[in-house]
């Protein structure tokens, strides 16, 4: 009788936890679908903007309302003149190889300082005197992709400023490294249109989003049921054990 009530309290304890773990795992599931249909919707707005027509980049008027669901890689149009005197170059890893990306401040006509990147460049045109004929001089127009700053370093590593190594486009402090004032919170991406002397090589944005939440989503779903179904099994071999004894 001890046996029996031992183990009729194990198996109570085991179709419990089953049951808590089952509903878990379906609200887990739940959720990773919920999160899909939130990527999808984000993936198309994206290739939307990115097809769409320039429009002009937002000014300080509108700067504390861009966020990333309503503003990434929507395609902008700015003329202004470029500081090169103030360019940095920020590490980057591409379809052409390990290089850096050029960073260049753009005073807009309409008074504020946006980050621009320029383009690619590899390691050996690092210093911009080996590519004298793409620091163009006067006013330029520029079309692109309105890009989120991106504050955490990158490539596993920490941005140092004061020894100019960047790892990531950290608007913000790029401004503050080059003493610039009025500086948009974003930088853009310009597109593929060919600079003089071929660098920067623009236009190697890479849009991608992963999008895995339907794998994770019926990973969830299947130990729900596995979970379910051994708190059923349980539950079963349960009760022929009452019915015996």
């Amino acid at each position: 009788m001890r046996r029996s009530a031992s183990g009729g309290a194990g198996a109570i304890l085991f179709i419990s936890l089953c049951a808590v773990l089952t509903v878990l795992f379906l609200s887990l599931s739940a959720w990773q679908v919920q999160r899909r249909a939130w990527k999808l919707d984000l993936i198309a707005s994206v290739e939307r903007r990115i097809h769409a027509a320039p429009v002009p980049a937002p000014g300080p008027a509108t700067w504390a309302g861009i966020s990333g669901q309503a503003d990434a890689y929507r395609r902008v149009a700015l003329t202004g003149v470029y500081d090169h005197a103030r360019e940095t170059l920020v590490q980057a890893v591409t379809e052409k190889g390990a290089g850096f990306w050029v960073m260049t401040p753009l005073r807009v006509d309409q008074g504020f300082t946006v980050l621009v990147n320029r383009g690619f460049v590899p390691g050996d045109l690092r210093l911009a005197s080996t590519r004298a004929a793409g620091q163009v001089k006067g006013p330029v127009s520029v079309i692109g992709l309105l890009r989120l700053s991106e504050p955490h370093g990158g490539f596993l590593r920490a941005n140092r400023p004061r020894e100019g190594r960047w790892y990531s486009r950290d608007v913000q402090a790029i401004a503050t490294a080059k003493g610039l004032s009025e500086v948009a919170p974003y930088f853009v991406d310009a597109d593929g249109a060919p600079n003089p002397g071929g660098w920067p090589l623009g236009g190697l944005t890479v849009v991608r989003f992963p999008n895995s939440h339907l794998v994770y989503a019926l990973t969830w779903f299947g130990l729900a049921l596995l979970t379910g179904g051994a708190g059923v099994y349980v539950w079963r071999e349960a009760r022929r054990e009452t019915r015996r004894a």
